[in-house]
This record gives structure tokens, sequence and C-alpha cells, in this order.
């Protein structure tokens, strides 16, 4: 390196093509390039660091002006220069990829000739193999000749007396007659199928020996056949009598499967006795009797029924028994306070959720009183659609609690409820509630309590009767002692330690938790992970959730609970019981609803051609308005079906297609578009698809809070089916005096106007002799030569028929009109 007038000089020196390279610096800025060859020396101008470069070690004298061609500027040399690189870098990365393929081709030969070699290797094991079987079972011939040849050619050993001092000794084995019994032996061992030596690859590959092993259950009979035999002991084990349980039919398999017989058996026997069938089909239960006394077991009849009698009906011990809290029931008629006394007892506010202030759903709560004692309430709603609901209120109930309104006296739905409580046969009291107010006459609702056999303590009979006001507490400890004493003289007792049984109040569909049912317990203790059978239904208890909604692990006696855990809705009313395995409850609940079934479709049938031409003039005579229920919980949807089978006379009446719980769905909708039938919520909505569904389908969907409005639209929406009524009002009589015969008219009736009017547009009929001989209308109606509208009494005018002529003189016309009268059910 060297400097030359603030300069820097860098030489490199290259090939003998390349010459010296002098590239000069100048304050870090390149300004000419410098090429010294053996032949010339080029000065470059100056270029961007790596294309002088490549143009240096190229040897290309393009940067000199002289030597370069006209027009090529020192962008054009350098886009040239990079344009050299990008070839030659293309022709370095063709080479690689090219280097690459060779090397995966020559990969892939190799990997072939190890396969070729392996698949030889192989080929020459299995040859082996073959020849070494071949010479073993030539070996196995020889050695058999050999020793049949030695027996037959081997003297008889004698007896030669004292000479030799005793009998004669037998010549000495040979090695060879030595290992014979052990090559019998390894022999033998393979004979028997037992593995000999190593798994080689050809077995393995071939699907030979070794390619199916024996089960465990196998390899134990076999040991055990071996030791018996062993033991002398090969007598055939004695046959086991097993009890067979037989219903009405039954699968073959399962018939077998209940002998401990094998399949193949059963099904041969049954094809001696005349039957082809198969193990999955189903045989009567005289046939299967046959088989089983065939087979030596014993039969034992049983019915569908007798799923049911694993549930626990023992009479609980005397000695078992518990003091319990008394179950008491709110009844009475609507809007007489029974929510409301029943919030003032708890100290609640349930009316304010209810639609309307009208408690549309069973209610239970338990009450806790200052002395200490626990009531468990149930509230009962007063509508008279809720009939059924209060009669299993007083199915379940100890006491019932008659709330009448002393401004309102005894009412129907009172009435009713007088009747469930004698028809459950249990005690009543009477709340005479609203006392606070100015026009209460408790007198009047003890006197009309007298029609219906209640007689109240204060007219000297044995019913109490306490006044209480909801609204200011008046008479509320009153009431609560009553209802103490009543049940102290029940003398109320449950056994909590038994499997749990109890009623269920109300059952409903809600959205996260699933089906859940309130039950009220009535025997044992219902606990976390019971599995129990409601109805139809069954589960397995997930949750319990007391009236307050805390969480709770079990419930005693008389305790109201939300059980969470069925498979599906159950119907109000149904009586929940625990069993003890899962496949008992399934079994149950699939007889029940096979039951249920069978007796609904009977119900629906016609048996004979009477009634099938019954019901078919039946169906053409009435007319049908078809809907759709789906309410929040299962008691509503049964009022509501109930009062829609009110509804109608002969001529009309309301079909509930489908009633269920829960949401509106789309199924819903299709249901009611190929029906033609309306959809009614009551407290629930459809959701996004179903209402998408709706709208395009033209499906109408009403929303309900109240019964009394649904009930309401759908007698109105029947009544439009009814045909209107057709009332004929008689407005004039006409005697005919004298008879013309008018040109292009025909005949025409000289009339004389003798009661009422006589109008063009009604009706005429044509009496000769007071006996009608025609009905028509009028054609035409004149008086004088004018066409007129009307015509009154004591005037004469002219009048003919439309398409009748036979009039004659002292005949009497008959003037009526007639009117549709709508006609609304009752």
């Amino acid at each position: 390196m060297s400097d030359n007038d603030g300069k820097k000089t860098l030489g490199v020196r290259g090939g003998p093509r390349s010459g010296n390279v002098k590239q000069s610096f100048s304050h870090g800025r390149t300004k000419n390039v410098v090429v010294e060859t053996k032949r010339k020396r080029v000065v470059l101008p100056k270029q961007g660091g790596a294309a002088a470069g490549g143009a240096a070690s190229k040897g290309v004298a393009g940067g000199d002006p002289s030597k370069r061609p006209a027009g090529i500027s020192d962008a054009e040399m350098e886009r040239r220069l990079k344009a050299l690189q990008a070839a030659k870098a293309r022709e370095e990365d063709e080479a690689k990829k090219r280097a690459e393929e060779e090397k995966a081709r020559e990969e892939e030969r190799q990997r072939r000739r190890e396969e070729q070699e392996a698949k030889e290797r192989e080929e020459r094991e299995r040859e082996e193999a073959l020849k070494a079987k071949a010479e073993e079972d030539e070996r196995k011939r020889r050695e058999s000749e050999e020793a049949a040849a030695a027996a037959a050619a081997a003297p008889p050993v004698e007896d030669t007396g004292g000479r030799s001092g005793g009998p004669k000794q037998a010549p000495p084995a040979r090695k060879q007659d030595k290992d014979k019994p052990e090559r019998q032996s390894r022999g033998k061992g393979r004979e028997d199928g037992r593995r000999s030596g190593k798994l080689t690859l050809n077995q393995a590959l071939s699907g030979g020996e070794g390619g199916r092993q024996k089960s465990l259950a196998a390899m134990k009979r076999k040991q055990e056949r071996a030791r018996q035999k062993a033991m002398g002991g090969n007598e055939p084990r004695e046959k086991i009598v097993r009890d067979v349980q037989l219903p009405e039919t039954i699968v073959v398999s399962e018939l077998a499967n209940r002998m401990a017989e094998r399949v193949g058996d059963v099904v041969k026997a049954l094809m001696q006795n005349g039957l082809m069938v198969t193990q999955n089909e189903t045989i009567d239960a005289d046939t299967a009797e046959l088989i089983i006394e065939e087979f030596g077991h014993k039969v034992v009849r049983v019915s569908d029924a007798d799923v049911e009698d694993v549930i626990d009906t023992i009479e609980d011990k005397p000695e078992d028994l518990e003091p319990r809290p008394p179950v008491i029931t709110i009844m009475g008629h609507v809007d007489h306070g029974k929510t409301s006394l029943l919030d003032a007892i708890r100290d609640a506010k349930v009316v304010a959720g209810e639609a309307g202030g009208i408690t549309q759903h069973i209610g239970a709560y338990q009450v806790k009183t200052d002395g200490g004692s626990v009531l468990t309430f149930l509230d009962t709603p007063g509508h008279a659609a809720f009939t059924s609901m209060r009669a299993r209120g007083a199915q379940v109930t100890d006491i019932v609690v008659l709330v009448v309104a002393a401004d309102d006296a005894v009412m129907p739905q009172t009435i009713e409820a007088i009747n469930h409580a004698k028809a459950a046969g249990v005690p009543m009291i009477v709340a005479i509630n609203k006392i606070d107010k100015p026009e209460a006459n408790p007198d009047k609702v003890r006197t009309d309590l007298l029609q219906h056999e209640v007689i109240v303590e204060a007219m000297s009979g044995d019913v109490q009767d306490v006044e209480v006001s909801a609204t200011t507490g008046q008479g509320l400890d009153e009431l609560l002692e009553a209802i103490a004493l009543q049940a102290e003289i029940l003398e109320l007792k449950a056994n909590p330690n038994r499997a749990a049984e109890g009623a269920v109040i109300e059952a409903q569909l809600d959205i996260g938790r699933g089906p859940v049912a309130t039950v009220l317990v009535q025997k044992g203790t219902l606990r976390q992970g019971d599995i129990f059978v409601v109805g139809e239904q069954y589960g397995k208890v997930r949750a319990l959730i007391s009236d307050t909604g805390d969480r709770v692990n079990e419930a005693g006696p008389s305790v109201p609970v939300e059980v969470l855990g069925l498979n599906g809705t159950p119907e109000a009313g149904d009586v929940l019981n625990v069993v003890k395995s899962e496949a008992q409850a399934r079994e149950i609940a699939e007889y029940r609803e096979k039951a249920a079934k069978d007796k609904r479709a009977a119900a629906g049938a016609a048996t004979t051609l009477d009634q099938l031409l019954a019901k078919a003039k039946e169906d053409e005579s009435v007319a049908e308005l078809p809907i759709l229920v789906k309410a929040d919980v299962q008691g509503s949807a049964e009022a509501i079906v109930q009062a829609m089978e009110k509804i109608g006379n002969d001529e009309v009446r309301v079909r509930v297609l489908h009633s269920g719980v829960g949401a509106i769905t789309e199924s819903d909708i299709g249901l009611a578009e190929a029906s033609g039938a309306p959809v009614l919520g009551f407290n629930v909505r459809a959701n996004a698809p179903a209402r998408n569904s709706a709208n395009q389908k033209g499906v109408e969907i009403r929303y309900y809070s109240v019964i009394y409005d649904l009930v309401d639209d759908v007698k109105a929406a029947a009544s439009g089916l009814l045909g209107a009524e057709i009332r004929e009002n008689f407005i004039g009589y006409a005697q005919i005096k004298e008879v013309f015969k008018v040109t292009g008219v025909g005949k025409v009736a000289g009339c004389l106007v003798t009661e009422g009017v006589a109008r063009r547009s009604a009706g005429v009929r044509l009496l000769r002799d007071d006996v009608v001989i025609h009905e028509g209308t009028l054609k035409t109606l004149k008086r004088f030569k004018d066409e007129v509208s009307e015509v009154q009494s004591g005037q004469e005018c002219g009048m003919a028929f439309e398409n009748y002529d036979d009039i004659r003189p002292g005949d009497v016309i008959e003037i009526f009109e007639r009117e549709e009268v709508e006609r609304k059910l009752d």
C-alpha cells in the first residue's frame, strides 16, 4: 500500500488473465479503477463497488471510452455487468438443483436396491425354512421306519433259570434311542399348537404360526382341561338348573343369555322345532317355554308390568316414623287474596312477579313460625282452568286453608275448592280475608258456607274459621295457631331413613338447566346423586334447590325442592320414586312410556265399522280450529289444553295439535305450517330461527301472559268458524185480485197489499189454500205504470214472479226478508 498525494491505493494481484487491479479511494468515495494486464492498462470510470469489482475480476475493458462501443453510457455498462452477474448466479443455482436431483435419484436407487435385497433375503429364508421342514419330515420318517424295524427284529427276552444267576440283561440303549423320546416330545409339543423357537419375519409376514394368539380365557380353559385329565376327572360337569324369567315376548339372544347357554344351541333347538329364526328375532312366551324345558331349566313367567316391582312399597314400621312438618294448601276463588295472604305470612312478594296479579303456577314454600314450627305451604291458582292443578294440590296436602273474601262471599271456584278438599279427605280451615274493607261481611260468608255443608265453629260446627287481613296483618297469628293446632291433632309422621318418594308439584324446561321439577318429598330423604324414576321420565339428582334458591344436599319429608337432572319434563302430579340403578329406572320409564302410548292409541282408534263410519261422519260435519300451545311449565300447558277441550259445540271444536314446555322452535313452526294452525305461546317466546321461519312461511305467533286472554281469543276464533244463522222476518202479505197477460213480461198479478209492506228486493212465497206452492223472488213490482221499490199496506200493485207463471186469482203472496246473524260460542 502506498500514499500518493493524499490518496490511498489498494493493489490486488490476480491470476495471469486478471492482471493487477488498483482501486483508489478519496475521502471514502471511489473515484476510478485502474486495471493493469500484461497487454494493456485500462482505466475504468467511477463505478459502484460490486460492479467495478465484477468488471475487474473478469478483465473487462469496457470502461475505456475508446474501446467501448459508441453510445454506451456508464449506466448501461453498469446494467450489463449486473445482468452478467445475475446470469452467473442463475447458472450456479441450476447446477445446485441438478446436483440435488441427482442425489435424490441416487438415494431412490439405493432404497430400491435395499428393498430388492430384502425381498431376495426373505425368499431365501422362506426356501431354507421349507427345505429344513422337508428334511425334518424325512428324518422323522426314517426314524419311525428304523424304530419299527428294530422292534420287529428284536428277539424276546427268555429266562435261563439259574445258569446266569438271574434274568438276561437287556442290551444297552443306543444314543439315538435315548434322544428319540425327547424328539417325540418336541414334535408332540409342536402338534399341540405351541410356538417353538422365535418368531421370524417370514412367519409374521406370511400370517402362519404366531399370526393369531389365543385369548387368556382359552388358555385358562385349556389348562383346566389338562388338569382334570391329569387327575382322571374327565367326567362331564353337573348341569346347573336356572330359574329363567320369561316375559310375553323375548329375543332369542336374550333367552340364551338368561339360560347361560350358547346362542347357536338355542337357534339349533328352535330349528329342530320348526322355527327358522336368528338370534335377533323375537319369539313368544309359549315357544320360549318349550325351549327352556328342553334345556332342563325352570320357567318363571313374568309380565312387563313386573318391572315396577323394584319400587319399594314396604310399609314403614311405627318405631321408624318421625314427626314431619304439615303441608298446607291455600285454595279459593280468583282475586280473593290467596297469594297476598301467603305473602304476608312468608313476608315475600310473589304476586309482584305474576302477570296481571294472577298466580299461574303452583308455588311451594316453607315458613318458620315464631313458635319454631315449620310449615310447608302450597299456593294453587284459583282460575277455573287450573282445576286439575288444584286437585293435585289437594292430593298431597294435609290441611286446606280455604280463603274467602269477606266482601265477595262464596264464588264458583270456592265451591270447587270445597269439593276437592272433601274428596281428598283432609281437614279444612276457613280464612275470611279482606276483613279490613268497609264492605266486609264475614257473617254472610259463614252463612253461604252452610249451603255447602261447611259449618264453622262460630256457628257450632267443627271447621275452624279465622278473620284475617293480608294487607294489615290482622289475624295472621291466629291463623298460624289454628294450623299448628290442626297439625298437632293429625300427628303427622314419616320415615326419613328410606328411599325417597314424592309428588311433582310443577315441572318446566329451563334454558341452561334443562328439565326442572318442583317435588314435594312425602317419604324418605331425597339426596344428591340418587337415581329416580318419575312418570315416564327418569334421571339422577344433579342438584337440589330449596324454595329460597339455595343449593341443598338432601330434602326430607314435607320439604319442597327443585330437582335437576331429569332426561325429560315430567307431568305435574307424577310420583317420584328412588330406585337402585339407572338400568332399573330406564326400564320402568320405557315401560310406562310404551303403556301410555298404547293407551292413547287405543283411545283414539276406531275398532268397528260403525265406529269408523261415525268418526268419518263426525269429522266431515264438525269444523276444527287447529292450534299449537307452548307454555313455560307443564301445569300451565295442561290447563290450557283442558280449557281448549271445553271450547266448541256440535259444529265447531278446537283441536290442540301439540302442546309442550319451552320456547317455540322451528319444528313447531313447521308443524303449524303443515296444519295451517297458529302458535300460541304462554309466557314463552320464539327463538330467532323460529321467528325467521314464521315470517317466511306466514305462520302466526301470538304471545300471552294471562290465560283469560288466550281462552277468549281462541273462543272468538272458533266462533268465526260457525255458520251465520239465517233469520226470516215477515214484512207483508198481498192478495191476488186479477191475473193479466202482458206481452214480453208474461203473467202479471194485480194485487192488494193487505198487511205490512211489499218490497221488490224481498223474497216471496205463493200460498194457495195456505199451502206454499212456490218460493222465489219478484221480477217486477209496479204501482200503476211506474216501477217502484216498495208498496205500502192498503195499496194496489202489479207483481210478476221470476221464472214462474202459475198464478191464480185468490192466491196469497207472502213477503219476507232474510238476515244473517253471527253466532258466538257460549
